[in-house]
Order: C-alpha cells, then sequence, then structure tokens
C-alpha cells in the first residue's frame, strides 16, 4: 500500500506536465500543511515567484488566541494574493492545487482569490 503522501507527490507530477504558468497568465500554486497554508505566484518561462502570501507570517504578527481557524487563514490567503497580483497587474492566473484534492482550505483559497478579482 502506499503512503498517503507518495500519491500527492505523483498526483503534483500529472498536474504540473498539463499547466505552465507565463508572465501574462502565471501559475497559483497553493501548498498546505497541517499547520500552514501557503501561496505562490509563479513564472515559469522565466523561473521566478512574482508573489506570495503564507499564513505561517500571520500567525507570528499576532497574540496566540488571535489567529482564528485554519479556514479563516485560508480565506485570508485567498485574499492576500489576489491583493498582491493587482499590485504587479495580474488578473488571469492558472490554478495549480499540487496535488491536493480541490476541497476544504484549497478550495477556500482559490474562491476567495476569485472574489477579490483573479480569473482562473
Amino acid at each position: 500500500m502506499k503512503k498517503k503522501g507518495e500519491k500527492r507527490i505523483r498526483l503534483k507530477a500529472k498536474i504540473r506536465a498539463k499547466i505552465f504558468g507565463t508572465s501574462t497568465c502565471p501559475r497559483l500554486s497553493v501548498f498546505r500543511s497541517n499547520k500552514f497554508i501557503y501561496a505562490q505566484i509563479i513564472d515559469d518561462q522565466k523561473g521566478k515567484t512574482l508573489a506570495q502570501a503564507s499564513d505561517a507570517k500571520i500567525n507570528k504578527s499576532l497574540p496566540a488566541g488571535r489567529q482564528g481557524t485554519k479556514t479563516e487563514r485560508a480565506q485570508q490567503i485567498g485574499q492576500m494574493i489576489a491583493k498582491a497580483c493587482k499590485k504587479i497587474k495580474i488578473d488571469k492566473v492558472v490554478f495549480d492545487r499540487n496535488g491536493f484534492k480541490y476541497a476544504g482550505r484549497i478550495k477556500l483559497v482559490a474562491d476567495e482569490a476569485r472574489l477579490a478579482g483573479l480569473k482562473f
């Protein structure tokens, strides 16, 4: 029986074979750990990260009881990455779920980014 992490890595490779971020339409990559969630806007042609958002930084700046739930923080990350995209004048991206199921916190990040103005 294969481990869950190995399955995600295999799915990630399958997804990445199909999607590619350009300078006009970069890739929005979302990574979820047990504690935090991260989002990056990546231009694969140049191999550069154009913008990023992480709730690990949010957690360190707030007092212990004020950080919010993981789902609330995922919504904040979606809004933060959309604002960062607007600063660099990007309105269309390709969504990379990074091998995770499109549900829960991954879906929340995508939905909030769409509500904030990103198209994908």
